[in-house]
Parts: structure tokens; C-alpha cells; sequence
């Protein structure tokens, strides 16, 4: 019997119970848990911030969780460069995500690999966007 490896990308900034919530989903829909760890020029690129904690701290964080099994460091913008190098079979994603243009390519670029693409409920009343409005703020 194989193993389903799970992957839950994310930057993991100003850890909040959204990220926790997601990555209780994704332990509950797999065996191994691989979180994945956007590093900071990866967040720049992608979401055009600086992280406030730095991706090491971020790391450590999340590999302090008992629900994770592993952390990898994303040093691309491609998901796919981490199933390369990690081998999973299910990626997890907000359910914000289903059926937008991101989604649909996310699907389209794991259908030929046979990794499913696994929606967890967004959590929406927390998010690392109103917490860093909160800070920038102050």
C-alpha cells in the first residue's frame, strides 16, 4: 500500500488560525505532510511584499507542528519544481483558488502527473492580508 504524500504550500507569514486551519485539512487527506515554505524572494515575486518574518523563522514555525511532517523551502514560483523534488500526490489549495485562472492551471499542470489538486475551506475572517493592514498601521 503506497503512501499519499500531501504538499500545502503557503508563505506562512504572521502565522494565523487560517494557516493552521489549512494545514489540519491537509493532515486529516493524507499520510505524510509536506509544508511548503515560500521563501522571501518568492513572496516578493509573487505577492509583491516583503514578509515580515523572515523565511527561516517562518520554517521553524511551521516545522514545530506536530501535524507537519516535513518543511521544504520554495525557492521557485513553480509547484511543479516541488513535486520534482518532493514526490507528492495531493496539493492543497484554498478554496478560493477553485476555478479561478490560478486554479485551473494549477489542475491543468499536475492532471498529466497524477497529482490531485485538494480544496480546503479559506478561512475568511482571518487573513495575512488584514493582519499586515493591522500592523502598517501602528
Amino acid at each position: 500500500m503506497s503512501q499519499t504524500i500531501g504538499y500545502a504550500p503557503g508563505a506562512f507569514d504572521l502565522f494565523h488560525v487560517g494557516h493552521l486551519n489549512a494545514l489540519r485539512f491537509a493532515r486529516e487527506h493524507c499520510d505524510v505532510l509536506i509544508a511548503g515554505v515560500v521563501s522571501d524572494e518568492v513572496c516578493r515575486a509573487t505577492k509583491g511584499v516583503d514578509p515580515f518574518v523572515p523565511e527561516n523563522e517562518r520554517a521553524e514555525i511551521v516545522a514545530a507542528l506536530r501535524i507537519v511532517d516535513r518543511v521544504h523551502i520554495e525557492t521557485t514560483t513553480s509547484k511543479l519544481d516541488a513535486w520534482k523534488e518532493l514526490g507528492f500526490n495531493l496539493i492543497f489549495k484554498g478554496d478560493d483558488w477553485r476555478g479561478t485562472p490560478k486554479g485551473i492551471k494549477l489542475e491543468a499542470d499536475f492532471e498529466p502527473h497524477g497529482v490531485e489538486v485538494c480544496y480546503f475551506p479559506y478561512t475568511m475572517h482571518t487573513s495575512s492580508t488584514q493582519l499586515r493592514r493591522a500592523v502598517s498601521r501602528y
